[in-house]
C-alpha cells in the first residue's frame, strides 16, 4: 500500500498522547497528560447552545462564521486590547484553535520558506509546518526560567525567513512572554519584514502576569495574525470553537484554506461562543482564581515529592524535573508511570527537536478537580 504524505508527517508527540491515554485507561490511571478540564464551562452558555440548536440553528453557517461570533471576537479586541479589527472582513471562525493555525500556516508560508518557532512546540505545529513545506527555525525556551532567548531569536533569522510562528502564554511551559520580550520580536519582524502568527489560546488563563498581544506593539497590527479560541478560555474544549483575526488580506488567505478543510462547524455553539466574549472578564476571572488554586496544589504536591518543579505564569500546564527522583530520562519516567503509581503525564522531548533540552522534563496537567489532583499526589508520594 502507497502510503500519503500526511502518514509520513513527523507526530511523536501525538503518539505518545495516544499511547499514555490507552494506559491511562488500561491502568485506570489519574490522566493528568491531556489539558482538558474536569468541569464543563458556564451552565448559562451551556443552555445558549441548547436553545440555538433547538431554534433551528444546525446548518452550515457563513464561511467565515455567524456574524455574533465574528462581532463578539472583533468587540472583544477593542474592549481588552485597543486593537481594531474589521468584524467581517477581519475575522473568520474555524474548527478549534488548531484549524486556526493549520489554516493559517498553508494560507501564508510557502514551500522553503523558513518559520521561526518557540520550543517546545505545541505539538501540531511541526506537522503543520511539515505540510506546509516550510522549514522550522527552533527558538528554544530553557529550565529552568524558560525565558526568550534574544540572542537566539535574532540569530535564527535568514533571509529565507518569513515568518515568526509565536505562542504566548506558552504550551507547554506555562511561560507568558513579558511586554520586553515581546518588544524584541516586534523590532525583529518589523527590520526583516516578517509576518507573526500569534497563538493566543490562554490569553484569559495568566496568573499575576499579564498577557500582552503583540498586534497591539508598534508596526505589528498590519503584520500578525491572532489566533484564539472559547475552548480554554471557557472550559468548553469538545467545542472546537476558535477563530483568527488580523489585517483583512491577511484573514482572507487564512479563510481561502479554512474552506476546503471544515468549510465550517459548530454552528448552534458559535452564538454562544460569542455570548461568552461579551462576557469573558466577569466568567474568566473566577476561572482564573480556581486554576491558579489547583496550580498551587499540583506544585506544591509535586515539590514535596523531591520533583524541581517550575511553577508557570499561565495555561494549564506545570512542568517538573524528574531527575531528584533518580531518573534520566522524562520519556522513560512517563511510560513507567502508569503501571508504577497510576497516573499519566507527557515528556516534554515530545515537543522538542532538541531531546536533551527536554529529556528530563514533565509536564503535568492541572485543570482538574481538587480531588482528582489529591489522588493523583497521594499515588505519586510513592515515588519518594
Amino acid at each position: 500500500m502507497t502510503r500519503g504524505p500526511a502518514a509520513r508527517l513527523e507526530g511523536l508527540g501525538t503518539t505518545i498522547f495516544a499511547e499514555m491515554s490507552r494506559r491511562a485507561v488500561e491502568t485506570g490511571s489519574v490522566n493528568l497528560g491531556q489539558g482538558f478540564p474536569e468541569v464543563d464551562g458556564p451552565e448559562r452558555i451551556r443552555e445558549l447552545a441548547v436553545e440555538a440548536i433547538r431554534s433551528g440553528r444546525n446548518q452550515y453557517p457563513p464561511g467565515g462564521g455567524v456574524p455574533e461570533l465574528r462581532r463578539a471576537v472583533a468587540d472583544h479586541q477593542r474592549r481588552l486590547y485597543g486593537l481594531e479589527v474589521d468584524p467581517v472582513a477581519g475575522v473568520t471562525v474555524t474548527t478549534g484553535a488548531t484549524e486556526a493555525v493549520a489554516s493559517t500556516l498553508l494560507g501564508l508560508v510557502d514551500p522553503g520558506d523558513e518559520v521561526v518557532v518557540l520550543e517546545p512546540y505545541y505539538d501540531s505545529y511541526v506537522a503543520m509546518l511539515q505540510m506546509a513545506g516550510a522549514v522550522r527555525r527552533p527558538v528554544t525556551l530553557r529550565a529552568p526560567d524558560f525565558r526568550l532567548p534574544i540572542d537566539e531569536l535574532w540569530a535564527a533569522v535568514t533571509d529565507r525567513t518569513t515568518t515568526i510562528l509565536l505562542n504566548s502564554p506558552h504550551n507547554p511551559t506555562g511561560t507568558v512572554l513579558t511586554r520586553d520580550e515581546l518588544q524584541v520580536v516586534a523590532e525583529l519582524a518589523v527590520e526583516h519584514d516578517l509576518l507573526v502568527i500569534s497563538d493566543e489560546v490562554y490569553e484569559h488563563l495568566t496568573f499575576d502576569v499579564p498577557h500582552v498581544p503583540i498586534a497591539t506593539l508598534p508596526g505589528m497590527a498590519e503584520r500578525t495574525v491572532t489566533i484564539s479560541s472559547g475552548g480554554k478560555s471557557f472550559s468548553l474544549t469538545g467545542w472546537k470553537v476558535g477563530w483568527a483575526s488580523g489585517p483583512a488580506e491577511l484573514v482572507a488567505a487564512v479563510t481561502g484554506v479554512k474552506q476546503f478543510l471544515t468549510y465550517q462547524g459548530g454552528a448552534p455553539f458559535q452564538p454562544a461562543i460569542a455570548t461568552a466574549l461579551d462576557e469573558a472578564e466577569s466568567i474568566t476571572g473566577p476561572l482564573r482564581e480556581e486554576l491558579r488554586a489547583r496550580r498551587d496544589q499540583l506544585c506544591d504536591g509535586l515539590a514535596a515529592i523531591g520533583l524541581d518543579v517550575f511553577r508557570p505564569d499561565g495555561t494549564y500546564f506545570a512542568t517538573t524535573d524528574v531527575r531528584p527522583l533518580g531518573f534520566d530520562d522524562g520519556l522513560d519516567f512517563c511510560l513507567a508511570l502508569p503501571e508504577r503509581c497510576g497516573v499519566v503525564a507527557i515528556p516534554h522531548q515530545v515537543f522538542h527537536d532538541d531531546l536533551e533540552a527536554g529529556r528530563p522534563l514533565v509536564r503535568w496537567a492541572f485543570c482538574k478537580t481538587e480531588a482528582v489532583l489529591a489522588q493523583a499526589l497521594e499515588r505519586l508520594a510513592t515515588l519518594a
